[in-house]
């Protein structure tokens, strides 16, 4: 008996017709990921995650040891400075080059501005 003759006689019998089958939905993993995380909202977060890991050595043990990034947020990035002179010198004197550095490895959409708060 062939395939079409046996979903025919079986749609006769049912009196509905056999239902197609539907054709393979599954997807990779990798392909579904970015998607998700980017519906959920957890595609910054993860990137937040990577900045504050690379902020010690982006910045030198110095700094890192008296400020820390709190937030990244639409691209701007806020950091807790421990003291006001710090806080003047990173504002006024290395602001630019630690984003610049922090646009090089994580690109100029992740982190697009650097905010110190004294705190």
């Amino acid at each position: 008996m062939n395939d079409s003759f046996r979903a025919a006689v079986i749609a006769e019998w049912r009196g509905l017709p056999e239902p197609k089958p539907s054709p393979n939905q599954f997807r990779p993993t990798a392909e579904l990921l970015p998607k998700i995380m980017q519906r959920l909202g957890l595609k910054e977060r993860l990137h937040e995650a990577e900045v504050i890991d690379a902020w010690s050595k982006i910045v030198g043990e110095f700094i890192a040891s008296h400020s820390a990034p709190v937030a990244l947020r639409e691209g701007i990035l806020y950091v807790r400075v421990l003291q006001p002179a710090l806080h003047y010198e990173l504002e006024q004197v290395s602001k630019i080059d630690i984003v610049r550095k922090l646009k090089q490895r994580f690109g100029g959409k992740v982190v697009r501005d650097v905010r110190f708060r004294i705190g």
